[in-house]
């Protein structure tokens, strides 16, 4: 009876100790963060006993993307009455921070209020699954962006103990993008700023440090103080100068190739910048723009043109309903 509990007891000090079976490689991964970033693995296994993995989560970004909307319904999504005038009292609300944020960094405080108003609807969807979560459930049961999610996730370990937070509170959207401006952690560690100087960057419920992160974003990006954004073009002939669109939206055109395409640089100022070629859907026929190192600087944020319009568009209807209101 003796020899059967020692070995019975014996048996059960061999076998690992799971955090959460419902993570594999969760011990692989409790390793590296105690070698490579001196965290306390028991304080990990108590954290990883408290995630949940998500089913919505892996049927989210498991999902085929749905068909692409055409320009001119995609930015009807964005530019409704609602949100601009969200972003009209947004920036009455927060005009010494706006002010302060282009005075300092150069990005004019439209930019950083339509970003905010497409992104989270000032704050009113910042998504509701716990950071964590969705972070642990895609680093380790979404095997084809696995290495993408487990950087993210160790990130989001380093941030709180940076930031002193809590690791199990912060929420954010399926993907793990966090606060006001949808910051991945990895953009939260190397962009995010403590814009009002009381020691923490917080994105989640401080307005100033979301404006001044969002403008550091754009501004460690290539954007450009007081230069312009995009201009329309016209083209000549039937077919679309799709050459000079594959090229991409990093701008790599000369303006002695616009010219030599056929394409108009009459609304362009004068330059010797690289500029970006790109079409947008209208009802009528595809709509030609030249677009700048700023459009550029906004496709960071979010690599898709049609996004950096929104963004553009809706700073402008924002701009000029404030103004209007004065």
């Amino acid at each position: 009876m003796k020899k059967h509990i020692a070995a019975t007891l014996l048996s059960l000090a061999l076998t690992p100790a799971y955090a959460n079976p419902e993570l594999p490689d969760l011990d692989i991964f409790i390793n590296e963060m105690v070698q490579e970033h001196d965290f306390d693995r028991a304080e990990l296994e108590t954290l990883f006993a408290q995630v949940e993995v998500k089913d919505s989560i892996l049927k989210a970004i498991s999902r085929p993307a749905e068909k692409s909307k055409p320009w001119y319904e995609y930015r009807q999504i964005f530019l409704d009455q609602a949100r601009i005038n969200a972003g009209i009292a947004y920036w009455k609300k927060h005009e010494k921070a706006l002010a302060r944020a282009e005075a300092e960094l150069g990005v004019p405080a439209e930019i950083i209020l339509a970003i905010l108003g497409v992104e989270t609807r000032f704050g009113g969807n910042m998504g509701s699954f716990r950071v964590v979560d969705a972070l642990s459930t895609l680093a380790f049961r979404y095997p084809p962006r696995s290495p993408f999610f487990r950087s993210e996730l160790k990130n989001f370990l380093i941030l709180t103990r940076e930031e002193e937070m809590s690791q199990l509170e912060p929420v954010g959207s399926y993907a793990g993008a966090m606060g006001l401006g949808q910051f991945m952690p990895s953009s939260f560690r190397e962009y995010a700023v403590d814009f009002d100087g009381d020691g923490h960057r917080d994105i989640w419920t401080n307005p100033t440090d979301a404006i001044g992160s969002i403008a550091n974003y754009l501004r460690r990006h290539g954007w450009q103080p007081g230069e312009t954004m995009v201009h329309p073009t016209q083209y000549q002939g039937s077919d679309l100068p799709q050459d000079l669109i594959d090229r991409g939206l990093k701008p790599s055109v000369t303006r002695e190739e616009l010219r030599k395409s056929g394409l108009s640089t009459a609304d362009l100022p004068e330059g010797d910048d690289a500029i970006t070629v790109f079409s947008l859907t209208q009802p009528g026929g595809e709509e030609l723009w030249l677009g700048r190192q700023n459009f550029y600087a906004i496709t960071r944020y979010n690599h898709s043109r049609m996004y950096a319009m929104a963004v553009i568009q809706l700073s402008e209807a924002i701009r000029d309903g404030y103004e209007s209101s004065k």
